[in-house]
């Protein structure tokens, strides 16, 4: 097929509000470098690395809750560690940690075989030369919000189902996330609480713990309680309510975390002796207070998650061919909607995940 030499992108020009964000219709198709692939985008996922890159809620500046109007973001001091890495972005960049497309060009060393291959590329992106150092696809490299999109022909990952691009566009970042969590938590068939249940990665949570054999205690709001027992939840507490009342202290194995902010504490109290707590997110507030009696006379264990193996992918990849886990697919949005569909994702009223697609090249 003809590779164009223009295509349009919503592009992030700098830290800041929604105007930040500049959809263009003249950006420079990438070309495939060594050992790299181009890649046509069917379909791209939302994700809330998204708005807090933009709004340079990764830095140490920034202690608000994600869905709160960061002015800090636009500071200096922010800018300069606005990044989930801790260093600066540069700008301007593509985002879009999600990507499914099809290969329509490979740069040197990469078999033309694939050519034609459908694929999703992988969200975190590990260094084979540091065992906890990592990209994101769509931070440290240009991602999926465009028509094209070039990666390392390692992390496009053959799929070979019947799900549509959407579908499949809602998988790798959130549920990548929440494998990586069960697997650094060393979940199994245990009483398990996963909080913000409703959103991409915790949805995903609920059904990967689910998968392993754990029952699964879910928190979301009241208006989605119903989907979110129908990923598979055992129990779903409201949110805002204290889960030790409804629960009991020491009566959850291990808790899978999404939300921190003011309620936090309550969470270790949940978990009993020897337990374990994995977080990769703090939507509700990144500042947390911790009784370190707690931590130590309960011999609790404290779990962060970010980087993943290759196999997280891998075997996520595997979970969807054998239809183990089904995707959960709010609404969808043209790429020029970007700013719309960005409005919707922080109003958070809806279950899953919130998808764009490009127009077709």
């Amino acid at each position: 097929m003809r590779i164009p030499d223009r295509m349009e992108a919503a592009v992030l020009t700098g830290h800041g509000g929604l105007d930040r964000l500049s959809y263009r219709r003249d950006v420079p198709v990438p070309r495939p470098g060594p050992g790299e692939v181009l890649i046509q985008v069917g379909a791209a996922g939302v994700n809330n690395t998204d708005i807090n890159t933009r709004i340079a809620w990764y830095s140490k500046q920034v202690t608000s809750a994600t869905s709160e109007d960061v002015t800090a973001g636009s500071t200096a001091e922010a800018s300069a560690d606005g990044s989930w890495s801790g260093a600066a972005m540069i700008f301007p960049r593509i985002q879009g940690a999600d990507c499914c497309g099809e290969i329509v060009a490979v740069g040197e060393g990469v078999e033309t075989a694939r050519l034609g291959e459908r694929v999703l590329v992988r969200a975190l992106q590990p260094s084979a030369d540091d065992p906890f150092a990592c990209i994101t696809f769509g931070s440290e490299c240009d991602g999926a919000f465009g028509q094209y999109t070039k990666t390392a022909a390692a992390h496009a990952l053959r799929i070979d189902c019947d799900w549509s691009d959407i579908e499949l566009a809602s998988m790798p970042c959130a549920f990548s996330t929440a494998e990586g969590m069960l697997q650094r938590a060393a979940i199994g068939a245990e009483r398990v609480l996963v909080t913000g249940a409703s959103g991409g990665v915790g949805s995903a949570a609920v059904q990967l713990a689910k998968r392993r054999g754990a029952e699964v205690i879910a928190v979301c709001g009241r208006d989605k309680a119903g989907a979110v027992a129908g990923l598979g939840a055992d129990l779903v507490l409201e949110r805002g309510a204290d889960p030790v009342a409804s629960l009991a202290s020491e009566s959850i194995d291990a808790v899978v975390d999404l939300v921190g902010g003011p309620a936090w504490p309550r969470l270790l109290d949940l978990l009993r002796r020897g337990g374990r707590y994995v977080t990769a997110g703090a939507i509700a507030g990144p500042i947390v207070e911790l009784d370190l009696r707690t931590l130590y006379l309960k011999d609790l264990s404290l779990l962060g998650s970010t980087w993943q193996p290759f196999e997280i992918m891998t075997n996520l990849i595997g979970y969807i061919e054998r239809g183990e886990i089904r995707p959960v697919v709010a609404k969808t949005y043209p790429l020029h909607e970007i700013v719309q569909a960005q409005q919707t994702f922080l109003e958070k009223h809806f279950v899953g995940k919130l998808v764009l697609i490009p127009p077709k090249a």
